[in-house]
């Protein structure tokens, strides 16, 4: 009624310091975050539509995605993560690639209760979920030699998972297109512990004797066609779903989030199923091997391409609004929605 005052939800806001600040301190239990979504989802408590790809003609390589979606379980959450990726940035404006945004909402009310910074959690929730596939598919923390493919943002988070998770590596392989950015990060790895770092400039060196590989490119299209790469059974972690070419996939165990998702966009997924004319190379999804329901040889090469799933973002979020709350964190905003009310 006009001239009623009506107690309107807050919204709080945290930055990427904010975000940072809980992912720092928290990387093992962000790994058991991820593990419990996956369960959660697997067991169809959620909702988690396509994400939809924004793109613009006259910037063909640029794209903005928005990934919309519900955990329920313990976490019964909704929201939508917004994640643009302009691949000139760095070289243009001098500024990373990718920026985000990730706004949950109350399932009591509708009412958005946090806006945050996202290209930390879509990088963690990434990180991860890599790193929990890698542990389910090798049988555990230790690699003898781990090759990384595309030494960006991407493979610095995973890089922090392996250490923060006392993961036992005996070396590094690095490969990027642009050296430099190789040779940067393999001071990085070394300057914090890690040991044999080697910056080559043949791709073939980061699989051959890595029984752990890491594909974190911007490729769009398959750069590595070879079988012969993935004859000594390697567990190959895809996190950038578009490196391998069909014959690739196609001589390996393929283990994705979420088939529906994964099998589209281009994916190498999707190239090969376009290939086979079906989906019977995939042999299950991560939350089917964490809960025993797929079976993995691990005397056969393995493939695990995550999607990369609204959920997770969902339940990192979550876990970091939770937290900053709790040590009273970010900006809380009484008024933002005071307006809306006429």
């Amino acid at each position: 009624m006009p001239g009623s005052s009506l107690d309107l939800p807050s919204l709080r806001t945290l930055t990427g310091a904010d975000v940072l600040k809980h992912v720092d301190g928290g990387r093992p239990e962000c790994l058991d975050v991820v593990r419990r979504a996956y369960l959660t989802h697997e067991r169809g408590d959620s909702s988690n539509p396509h994400s939809a790809f924004l793109r613009f003609p006259h910037l063909p390589k640029s794209r903005i995605i928005s990934l919309p979606a519900y955990l329920g379980g313990e976490f019964d959450v909704a929201g939508i993560k917004w994640i643009a990726s302009f691949p000139d940035n760095p070289a243009t404006h001098g500024i990373p690639r990718a920026s985000a945004v990730l706004v949950l909402n109350d399932m009591d009310t509708g009412y958005p209760f946090v806006c945050m910074e996202s290209s930390i959690v879509s990088a963690t929730r990434t990180a991860a979920s890599a790193l929990l596939g890698a542990e389910a598919l090798s049988g555990g923390r230790v690699a003898q030699r781990i090759g990384v493919i595309g030494t960006g943002l991407i493979a610095g988070h995973v890089w922090k998972f392996l250490r923060d998770l006392d993961w036992k590596v005996g070396g590094f392989r690095l490969f990027d297109r642009e050296r430099s950015h190789a040779e940067r990060f393999g001071r990085t790895l070394t300057e914090q512990g890690a040991q044999d770092v080697v910056v080559t400039d043949d791709v073939r060196d980061a699989f051959a004797d890595c029984d752990l590989v890491v594909l974190t490119t911007v490729a769009g299209e398959p750069h590595l066609h070879d079988p012969g790469l993935l004859a000594h059974a390697p567990v190959v972690l895809h996190l950038s779903l578009r490196d391998l070419a069909p014959e690739m996939v196609l001589a390996a165990q393929n283990i994705t989030d979420d088939v529906d998702h994964a099998v589209r966009e281009n994916t190498s997924l999707h190239l090969a199923e376009r290939r086979t004319g079906d989906r019977s190379f995939i042999d299950g999804t991560i939350a089917g091997v964490l809960n025993g329901d797929v079976a993995v040889d691990r005397s056969r090469p393995v493939i695990f391409a995550p999607f990369g799933l609204g959920v997770l973002d969902l339940a990192i979020g979550k876990w970091v609004h939770d937290r900053a709350v709790a040590q009273g964190d970010g900006d809380d905003n009484p008024d933002f929605f005071g307006e809306a009310v006429r």
